[in-house]
Order: C-alpha cells, then structure tokens, then sequence
C-alpha cells in the first residue's frame, strides 16, 4: 500500500441522506478512536453512516450507530460492528458544539468518512433537521437552478432551446 501525500484525502463513506434531512450550520473535522481491525475494514471500505448520530457524553462527544463491518480474516481480535466510538476534538470546539446543541433543536449528524495523512477522519456538522416542505423547497429551488444553468449554458453556446 502506497502512503499517502500531505493533505490528500481518501473518501471512505459519505451520509448523502444527511444534506437532504437537515440544514447544515457548521461543519467539523473530528478524528475518532478506532481498534485495529476497524481500521482495515474502512480501508476496504466496508462502513454504513446511514443511522449514525453523535451525542454528548461526560463532557465529552461520542459517535453511536455507526456500523463498521467486522474484518473478514479477524480472528477474536474482531470488533462490535455497532459499538459506541470517541470522537477527537479539541475542548474549545466541544464547548463550542455543546453550546450549540444546548440552544435546542440542533443535533450532531456525520456527513463523511475518511483518510486524511493516514488518520481516519470523520466530518461532523451541527444541523438542523427539515420539515417535510423544506425538503421539497429545497428540491424545487435546486431543479430551478439546475434549468437555469442549463439554459445559460445554451445560450452561451449559441443555441437555444427549440420551441
């Protein structure tokens, strides 16, 4: 296996569900505490963000739901695929996230999984989860602007749309 260059990032998963369920406010880089053959079951990139959220827990921000498959040569080293992860930030982002979330309505959902310098990363965002009719606002105004685009990316060419 090859190393990786200074400030390359390997995608592992992504939370697409996530950008659509909740607005997204701030998002972090969070390093998060990972046994062995964890680690080489994201390398093979056998990992499910769909029903992970993270919480306060002592003071601390903990990572539940997150599913990482157990590694297919592990032996009784294997890990829980579902066992509750440590999350790694530094006190003033916590005490920053944690004033967030207490304000209310706010929730900690990860939108990513991946390799940064070989040190697995998750990126984290405080959001704000969307009612029914957001979504479908939000799915109008990027068709909207999807057909604008496209229409001025005709226009620029010389071409227009027959009738």
């Amino acid at each position: 296996m090859s190393t990786s260059r200074s400030g390359e990032r390997t995608f592992v998963a992504s939370n697409r569900k996530a950008r659509h369920d909740y607005t997204i406010l701030k998002t972090y880089e969070a390093g998060i505490v990972l046994a062995g053959t964890e680690v080489k079951s994201l390398r093979a990139g056998r990992v499910s963000l769909v029903d992970a959220f993270a919480q306060e827990r002592d003071g601390e921000i903990m990572l539940y739901g997150l599913h990482i498959a157990e590694y297919g040569y592990g032996s009784w080293t294997n890990h829980a695929p579902r066992r509750t992860r440590k999350l790694l930030l530094r006190r003033v982002e916590i005490d920053r996230i944690l004033a967030q979330i207490r304000e209310g309505g706010f929730t900690l959902v990860p939108l990513s999984m991946y390799f940064s310098d070989g040190w697995a990363k998750v990126e984290l965002a405080v959001a704000k989860g969307r009612k029914s009719y957001d979504k479908r606002q939000a799915l109008a105004a990027r068709d909207a602007d999807r057909e604008i685009a496209r229409e001025l990316g005709r226009r620029l060419k010389g071409r227009s749309r027959p009738s």
